[in-house]
């Protein structure tokens, strides 16, 4: 059959009417849906209600009884007006009313909230200004700082107090209104709708604001829907798996797992506080598959005494973020019984959106070529459409050659909507349409990135550019470095030098001029530390380590 050529140009919009498969092919209620993770957890709701949904101390709750508590918490919401574009602040440890939250706030149209539960009141006062708050649930743990915050604030919510059943807690009651009262009148037949548009905004996440007021990043219906399908793809839950929340559920909304584990028909595990005994027990106890968190998690579950452990004769699979674990790390892992995952991301790209997929043909690699592959980040999570570095002035891609350095960027559906009020700043991290991460690293011939550092971690020495991670991955191959984190120094005559700072293992010692001179063997001169504190790390409440304070203390010195 011959195809015969065009013979003029034809506009797009007439090759968009001519096209067979546009021709009364319309969308409509039938074929098309607004994309968003409520779905998935109707679904499961209806086929596994009695399976069991959320685990907490002595409580065990079967997704019949999760769904309903939510139809009737997001009944209250709308009755009192709250729909879309109003802010629902929380102040939650892993609970399940934080779970209930994730579910019953969008439910009701409005925007969740969740605040980390280490800010100081000033930070919590900014957040619920700037999002303009018009309910606040929170835990009497919390009450202090939330009272101070109340009192700093231009808004005034309407506050509803939690009180967790399973633990008795000394906080002063904030309101009259208590959480399980607030629900218990809802309303279970509420119809609640899903989102006339899955751009709608879901929730409103705070990023950590070290240089200044934090930035408030925007998730969108069709974001956290289809991190659902990638998490459960990236993380392999399969269905039914049960879920230990080490991670903090605040923080970006647990990278979406509240909703990944509903859509994967799973069991949450609440965890209060992480701590290494609780920890073991619910593994051992509830036969956690799954759980997720940074690599203070895994330093907690090494470095527990004998005592806080419990044995468990299954694996578990141990989504781990920030930087890569070191290899002696992660051989202690798998001997204790965890896979670990290596993943990275940022707030604003729902949590995580790189992940280090192993390929089996690395097993046989000698030990310092296999960790040279567990280093690197990795590639692009499945729902992300774009991962690359380039160089943020040209917007042209560095060679894949892993040494040229470029800014990482990412491009796709689980990026942010924007920073909430703030354009000034959603175009310049949009800017040349994609999403500018500020991470610096390479790009290697097989695609996978590598980080090499934050743009304001860089170290310039004597104008020569050092990698902060570089020199804290040497000296993690120390036997006695337990953490490490390097920042710049001011130096008279190099401008800067890597100043470490280092907490030992337990039981373990070592001294400046032995890690200084470890360094010398294993890296070039020039980008070893001159100095070395020993002591603990000041560290947020997800376990990334606050590089802003130990530059402060090197200023100060």
């Amino acid at each position: 059959m011959e195809i015969k050529a065009q013979s003029k140009p034809v506009e797009k919009s007439d090759i968009m009417t001519q096209n067979i498969f546009n021709q009364n092919l319309d969308k409509n209620p039938a074929n098309y849906q607004q994309l968003t993770p409520l779905s998935f957890f109707k679904r499961t709701a209806a086929v596994y209600p009695d399976h069991i949904a959320i685990i907490h101390q002595n409580m065990r709750v079967s997704y019949k009884t999760y769904y309903e508590r939510c139809i009737k918490l997001a009944s209250k919401l709308n009755n009192l007006g709250l729909g879309p574009g109003d802010t629902v602040s929380v102040m939650l440890s892993n609970t399940p009313a934080m779970l209930e939250v994730h579910m019953a706030v969008p439910m009701s149209g409005a925007v969740l909230h969740t605040m980390n539960t280490r800010l100081d009141a000033d930070t919590i006062a900014f957040q619920m200004d700037h999002g303009e708050t018009k309910l606040l649930i929170t835990d009497l743990e919390f009450s202090d700082t939330i009272k101070a915050a109340l009192e700093k604030c231009n808004v005034t919510p309407m506050v509803v107090d939690y009180v967790d059943p399973e633990f008795e807690l000394d906080g002063e009651r904030l309101s009259d209104i208590e959480y399980e009262d607030f629900i218990k009148d809802g309303d279970p037949d509420f119809d609640w709708q899903f989102p006339e548009d899955e751009w709608n905004a879901i929730s409103l996440n705070y990023t950590s604001g070290t240089t200044g007021n934090p930035k408030g990043v925007v998730y969108h219906h069709r974001g956290a829907a289809i991190m659902c399908y990638t998490n459960n793809l990236t993380a392999g839950l399969g269905t039914h798996p049960v879920y230990l929340w080490t991670l903090p559920l605040f923080h970006c909304n647990g990278w979406c797992f509240p909703w990944t584990i509903a859509a994967a028909a799973g069991t949450h595990v609440c965890l209060r506080w992480v701590r290494p005994k609780p920890i073991f027990e619910a593994i051992a106890k509830e036969k956690v598959t799954h759980l997720c968190g940074a690599p203070i998690v895994m330093a907690t579950l090494l470095n527990a005494a004998d005592d806080e452990k419990t044995t468990f004769d299954h694996q578990v699979a141990f989504i781990a973020s920030a930087a890569p674990p070191p290899e002696a790390v992660l051989k202690a892992m798998t001997e204790a019984g965890f896979k670990v995952v290596h993943v990275y991301g940022l707030t604003e790209v729902f949590g995580p959106g790189v992940v280090n997929s192993w390929k089996s043909e690395w097993d046989d690699l000698p030990a310092d070529e296999r960790t040279k592959k567990q280093a690197r980040q990795g590639v692009r999570y499945p729902g992300l459409e774009g991962l690359t570095v380039m160089e943020p002035e040209t917007m042209t891609q560095v060679p894949n050659d892993g040494e040229a350095m470029g800014e990482v960027m990412f491009r796709g559906n689980c990026v942010m909507k924007g920073y909430l009020k703030n354009p000034e700043a959603t175009d310049k991290a949009f800017a040349g349409g994609w999403f500018h991460s500020g991470d610096l690293g390479v790009l290697h011939e097989d695609g996978y990135i590598q980080l090499k550092d934050r743009s304001k971690d860089i170290i310039i020495s004597g104008g020569e550019n050092i990698s902060s991670i570089e020199v804290e991955n040497t000296l993690f191959k120390h036997e006695s470095v337990g953490a490490a984190a390097v920042v710049g120094m001011p130096h008279e005559k190099w401008g800067e030098t890597p100043c470490a700072f280092i907490e030992l293992r337990d039981g373990a010692q070592a001294t400046q001029e032995e890690l200084i001179e470890f360094c010398r063997e294993n890296m070039a001169r020039y980008k070893c530390p001159t100095r070395i504190v020993f002591g603990q790390l000041p560290k947020t409440s997800t376990g990334k380590i606050q590089k802003f304070k130990l530059r402060e203390q090197v200023s100060d010195n």
